[in-house]
C-alpha cells in the first residue's frame, strides 16, 4: 500500500503560511495599478491559478508516461488527481478572468485575446477526460486509455503555451521573462509569492486527495475480503455453545 499522507501536515502548514504571506503582500504591500486601480489585484490570484493549472496538466502527462512504462496503478491515480485539481483551478481561472475582463475592458470575454481563448480551449479539451475515463469499465483499459489521453493533451498544452508566447499581440503583460517583465519590483515579488502559495496549495490538495482515495480503495479491498470469507457452520456454532455450557457447569 502506497502511503501518501507522509509529511502532509508539514506541507499543509507551509501552504497556510505561504497563502497568509501572499494575502498580506497583495493587500498591504503591492501598490495599486496606475490604470486599473484596486481591481488589478485579482491578477495575483488569476495568473498563479492559470500557471499552476497548466503545470498540473503537464505533470499529469508525465505521470501518465510513468504509468504506461511501469503499469503501476499508483501513477494512474496520481495523474487522475492532478487533472482533477487542475480542472477545478481552471474553473477559477475562467471566473476570475471574466471578472477582470469586465472591470478592465467592459466585456466579460474578449475573443481576440489569445491567452484567454487558448486557455478556454485547453480547459474544454480536458472536460472530455472524465467522460472518456469513466465510460470504460475495465480498470486496466480505463487506466491505459486515460494515460494516453493525458500524454496527448499534456503535449498540446505545451504547444499551445508556445503559440501564445509567439503571438504578436499581447493583452496580458509578460511576468515570467528573463528581462524582468513589465512590473515593478514590489508587484513582481507579490506575484512570485502568490505563485509559490498556489503551487504549495495545489500540492497539498493533491496529496490530500490521493490519501483519501487510497484509503477508500484499501477499505473496499478489505470489505471485499471480509465478504468472501466463509461464514461459520451451524454445527460448529452449536458445538461451541455446548462447550461453553460445560465450562459454565464446571
Amino acid at each position: 500500500m502506497v502511503v501518501y499522507g507522509k509529511g502532509l501536515r508539514r506541507l499543509a502548514a507551509a501552504s497556510s503560511a505561504a497563502v497568509a504571506v501572499a494575502l498580506w503582500l497583495v493587500f498591504f504591500y503591492a501598490p495599486l495599478d496606475a490604470d486599473q486601480g484596486f481591481v488589478q489585484k485579482i491578477f495575483y490570484l488569476h495568473v498563479p491559478m492559470a500557471i499552476v493549472a497548466l503545470c498540473g496538466f503537464v505533470a499529469a502527462g508525465v505521470m501518465a508516461i510513468r504509468h504506461l512504462r511501469s503499469r503501476d496503478p499508483a501513477w494512474d491515480l496520481r495523474s487522475y488527481v492532478a487533472i482533477h485539481l487542475s480542472m477545478i483551478l481552471g474553473v477559477g481561472v475562467l471566473i476570475t478572468g471574466s471578472i477582470w475582463a469586465k472591470a478592465s475592458w467592459g466585456h466579460w470575454w474578449v475573443w481576440d485575446e489569445p491567452t484567454l481563448v487558448s486557455f478556454l480551449i485547453v480547459f474544454l479539451l480536458y472536460c472530455t477526460y472524465p467522460p472518456l475515463r469513466f465510460s470504460i469499465e475495465d480498470p486496466e483499459r480505463q487506466a491505459r486509455y486515460a494515460s494516453v489521453f493525458a500524454i496527448t493533451a499534456g503535449s498540446f498544452v505545451r504547444l499551445n503555451f508556445l503559440a501564445v508566447r509567439l503571438a504578436e499581440a499581447y493583452t496580458h503583460p509578460r511576468v515570467l521573462s528573463t528581462t524582468g517583465g513589465q512590473m515593478p519590483g514590489s508587484m513582481r515579488l507579490t506575484f512570485l509569492v502568490s505563485l509559490l502559495a498556489m503551487a504549495l496549495l495545489f500540492t497539498t490538495l493533491w496529496k490530500l486527495e490521493l490519501t483519501a482515495k487510497n484509503l477508500a480503495r484499501e477499505l473496499r479491498r478489505l470489505r471485499r475480503g471480509a465478504e468472501r470469507e466463509p461464514a461459520p457452520s451451524p454445527v460448529a456454532s452449536d458445538a461451541g455453545r455446548g462447550d461453553d455450557r460445560r465450562v459454565a457447569a464446571w
